[in-house]
């Protein structure tokens, strides 16, 4: 049976100063699913190298990788979510998360509003107004 997440998308940004297997290990323990990455190769203003990379999953690995993000999240950032959760969904029902990127590399989890790790809930069904809080609630904190 399919699940109620159809799809996840992670997205960063890795700068020239970064090291990129770090941030992709970092990635990929926080989803605990083994993906393969699309990279694309972009030039900064002052000739720099920059690479945008992307995650795509769907079905059971993206079940599973929201499962894992939900249980790697500290108390006060659900807690954070629980009240502006309605903040964080669009018109379509898609829950959009910001991760700071040094603190997940570290081994945290934290918000992050600059550079950050950019996660993309998109759920199966369309949710009606409203909905969408009671829906992302029972998935990330267990309904509470």
């Amino acid at each position: 049976m399919k699940g109620p997440i159809q799809s996840i998308e992670v997205s960063y940004i890795v700068h020239a100063t970064e090291d990129s297997q770090t941030l992709a290990k970092a990635v990929s323990t926080l989803l605990s699913v083994d993906a393969l990455a699309e990279e694309e190769q972009m030039e900064g203003h002052f000739g720099n190298a920059i690479t945008r990379v992307r995650y795509h999953l769907t079905g059971e690995d993206a079940a599973a990788a929201l499962g894992s993000i939900a249980a790697q999240l500290p108390a006060l950032m659900k807690e954070r979510l629980k009240r502006e959760m309605v903040e964080l969904v669009d018109e379509h029902s898609v829950l959009y998360l910001r991760l700071d990127k040094q603190c997940l590399v570290v081994g945290t989890l934290e918000e992050g509003t600059s550079d950050p790790v950019r996660i993309r809930v998109k759920p199966r069904v369309f949710l009606p107004r409203g909905g969408a809080k009671e829906f992302y609630s029972k998935i990330l904190f267990g309904g509470n």
